[in-house]
């Protein structure tokens, strides 16, 4: 960002993605295809239904997130490329002393 002296400031426009959203959602695609994968092939019965998935649920919400991670990485690079720089005009606003001890005055009578 640069100021000039007419008071305006160049700012750049972009749309920027959620990462943590894309994260969580990826870590629950991982446990639903951890779900799938171990309800579809047979489970040993030794070890049973329940450690089986858990087992699986594990590399599925790693996995799942760090896919999630990358997309969003690769989304916001996208993105950034869109982004606009547009002028936007700075409005400074000058209150009086004595209006300013009015209007603090008013904020403690109003207690």
């Amino acid at each position: 960002m640069s100021n000039t002296d007419d008071g305006a400031t160049t700012v750049r426009i972009r749309r920027a993605p959620k990462f943590l959203v894309f994260i969580v959602l990826g870590a629950v695609i991982g446990v639903i295809v951890a779900l799938v994968t171990t309800a579809y092939f047979p489970v040993d019965p030794t070890v049973g239904f329940g450690a089986t998935f858990g087992y699986f649920a594990l590399y599925g919400i790693v996995i799942g997130a760090l896919l999630g991670a990358v997309i969003a990485v690769v989304l916001d690079k996208l993105l950034s490329r869109r982004a606009k720089t547009i002028t936007a005009s700075v409005d400074r606003l000058q209150i009086a002393d004595d209006e300013q001890a009015d209007d603090a005055g008013d904020v403690r009578n109003a207690d």
